[in-house]
């Protein structure tokens, strides 16, 4: 069994759905289902004071709205791909533009927070690719850089969703270098020697700052990146590379961060991109590149995971921000698997959660064909019909849209208590918000099969109570 706080946000000014405007003058509920009968809904609104539960079951939450506060919320979303950019643009202009707005845009689920490969992932067509692989030879003067096709095709996706979220944070991070960079020599087929060449170290450091100015030229200024996805994951189907802990730390302290900084860059780092099994690995980093490194960003696939690892990574380090930057969803995962990879991490000091991947097909592709490496059955938090031209939302969507649609970037996490999840995975978890216009949201997911009447209390004195449906995540916005 686990237990867990109750988490409640101040947020900064922002542009809200009409649906939240209207939350100022009286209370609200949306709420989306494990079954689909309920896709950000509008259902009974919560009552002041703590109302009649008709004999259901009760749970109480309490919020420490006056003195408890936490982390600022930079915001959610998902990693774009170049599956989800071949995807998205097989749509017709009008559908796209339509999806591209429901995606991050106050009258959808306002994502304010985006990741993207930096060239080739697993969820790219093959062949696999760098943005200066010439040849396999090295390129040390960068006379074969250039962002490709595909590339192309990313920063122009990009700087569209950009132009409709201007509060948009974007993240990116690379499989790989250039197989020349590598001791394999070889993007990817080899896992032996699969190490940055320390020849080339300053050579990987340039080779990020020309990808930020081809992006840059494209009219897109990336916000922040990290130096290598899960550095402690070297297979031969995917490009990957093997990066130790001091490694990386020396790389971005001696190479990437003055790299980035002569370019003139603003571009931050943040470090590891891995799992919460070893947060020794980004504390080595930051012991190592504290002048680069302002936050480091953590994955949902250890085997035994743990998110209070984050609370315990903030507690020696409180001026370090914290993101979840990738969990898979999938038509193997559960119904909750995007409201637990968002609430878990809220709970404990995570500024923002991203889900992998935001567009799929409905095949969980494109994706590369080797073998050992790509993943085969990730599928987009939307999926796209290439044959018909028609997009659909998936349960995961709706599941973040809970959180995303109504606590928007500037928002500051303040403690709490009552979440609590039973070994069996049944519980209340919650995590909430307070807005610069006073009113509060306060997000509530039930893993009970059955309704649950929730009250939760303020530490400034009010209480609101509701029905919560089973096998939901329901969002309550309150006025102030």
């Amino acid at each position: 069994m686990l237990s867990s706080t109750l988490a409640i946000l101040a947020a900064a000014p922002t542009v809200w759905a009409a649906a939240t405007l209207r939350a100022r003058a009286s209370p609200q509920a949306f709420a989306s289902s494990s079954d689909g009968s309920h896709k950000l809904s509008e259902i009974d609104a919560p009552v002041s004071g703590t109302g009649d539960a008709g004999g259901a079951s009760t749970w109480k939450l309490s919020v420490k709205d006056q003195s408890g506060k936490k982390q600022t919320i930079t915001g959610f979303g998902a990693t774009v791909t170049d599956a989800t950019v071949t995807v998205f643009n097989s749509l017709s202009s009008d559908k796209l533009s339509d999806l591209l707005n429901e995606l991050v845009t106050p009258a959808g689920a306002n994502f304010q927070l985006l990741r993207h490969t930096i060239a080739s992932s697993d969820l790219s067509a093959d062949p696999a690719y760098s943005y200066d692989d010439n040849g396999g030879k090295a390129d040390t003067d960068f006379k074969s850089f250039g962002l490709g096709d595909r590339g192309t095709a990313m920063a122009q996706m990009l700087k569209k969703l950009k132009g409709l979220q201007s509060d948009l944070t974007i993240l990116g991070t690379p499989w790989s270098p250039p197989g020349w960079m590598k001791l394999n020599g070889v993007l990817m087929g080899n896992t032996q020697n699969n190490n940055l060449d320390p020849n080339h170290a300053g050579d990987f450091g340039k080779y990020l700052a020309k990808y930020l100015d081809a992006y840059k030229s494209e009219g897109v200024d990336i916000d922040a990146i990290t130096i290598q996805n899960e550095p402690l994951n070297s297979r031969p189907g995917m490009p990957t590379m093997y990066v130790f802990a001091d490694e990386s730390g020396k790389l971005i302290q001696n190479n990437v961060g003055p790299a980035l900084r002569d370019a003139g860059h603003k571009t931050t780092v943040w470090a590891y991109d891995h799992n919460t099994d070893k947060p020794e690995y980004p504390q080595t980093v930051l012991d190592e590149a504290s002048e680069f490194v302002n936050a480091v960003a953590w994955h949902c696939y250890a085997s035994s995971l743990d998110w209070g690892v984050l609370t315990d990574f903030h507690n020696k380090n409180p001026n370090v921000d914290q993101y979840m930057t990738e969990c898979w969803t999938s038509s193997q995962t559960g119904w909750s698997q995007a409201a637990d990879f968002t609430m878990g991490p809220l709970q404990n000091w995570a500024r923002g959660a991203m889900a992998w991947t935001l567009g799929s097909d409905k095949n969980f592709g494109p994706h590369l064909s080797a073998n050992d490496g790509p993943c085969t059955t990730c599928r987009g938090l939307v999926t796209v019909d290439t044959a018909t031209g028609n997009y659909n939302f998936e349960v995961d969507y709706y599941m973040m849209a809970q959180f995303s649609k109504f606590m928007p970037k500037g928002a500051v996490v303040l403690d709490g208590t009552g979440s609590y999840s039973y070994g069996d995975g049944t519980g209340i978890q919650s995590v909430a918000s307070v807005n610069p216009d006073g009113s509060k949201t306060v997000v509530i997911e039930n893993k009970f099969s059955n309704d649950v009447y929730v009250t939760v209390s303020l530490e400034s004195g009010a209480q609101w109570s509701g029905s919560v449906l089973g096998n939901a995540v329901v969002t309550w916005v309150l006025p102030a």
